[in-house]
């Protein structure tokens, strides 16, 4: 009797987890690619020699820039001496149109940065 029960018991289970058609929209046999955009919301990528990557949200009515790699985001704050300049202290990133650049710490990270026009 007590496996009659539990039998019972997981077919009522699958049953309970199996969704309506409405209300779920996930097709796992579907063939159709939904592209979406890669860039951050509100953010500009940057494209640079090497094949480098990063994107910029400028905030606070443009005295902070929103640095975000691949991997970890970082704010920079714009420089006194220079309205192109952000940094964080280590990092520092000069907007300079089709040559921008990006220096992490002592190293030159990303060089001939151009910012990409959405499409």
């Amino acid at each position: 009797m007590t496996k009659k029960i539990n039998q019972l018991i997981i077919v009522a289970s699958l049953i309970a987890m199996q969704p309506s058609c409405s209300s779920f929209g996930y097709n796992p046999f579907s063939t159709g690619v939904k592209e979406q955009s890669r860039t951050p919301q509100n953010a500009i990528a940057y494209e640079c020699d090497e094949g480098k990557q990063f994107y910029v949200r400028m905030q606070n009515k443009g005295n902070d820039a929103w640095l975000i790699y691949p991997d970890h985001e970082v704010n920079l704050t714009k420089s006194t001496d220079n309205s192109n300049r952000f940094t964080s202290g280590v990092i520092t990133l000069l907007i300079n149109g089709d040559s921008t650049t990006l220096n992490d710490g002592e190293k030159v990270a990303y060089t001939g940065c151009k910012p990409q026009v959405k499409k």
